[in-house]
């Protein structure tokens, strides 16, 4: 899985971080995402769909093609 962020969409809700504060972050001054892992592991790929499924800005895309080595 591979996780992009737009943050010209975000409107720092906060949800992403709720759902899977591993991979997502805000910014300390507007609450922008931060994207910490862009490649999470297997075990937190449920999180970050739920991640993205609940943020109300759609600033979450989601690549599900497996990794390649």
């Amino acid at each position: 899985m591979l996780v992009r962020i737009d943050q010209e969409k975000c409107c720092g809700a906060g949800h992403c971080v709720l759902a899977a504060p591993d991979v997502f972050d805000q910014r300390d001054e507007d609450g922008i995402v931060v994207l910490l892992d862009a490649r999470p592991p297997a075990e937190l790929h449920q999180a970050v769909q739920d991640a993205a499924a609940v943020c109300p800005a759609a600033a979450i895309q989601l690549d599900q093609a497996p990794d390649r080595a």
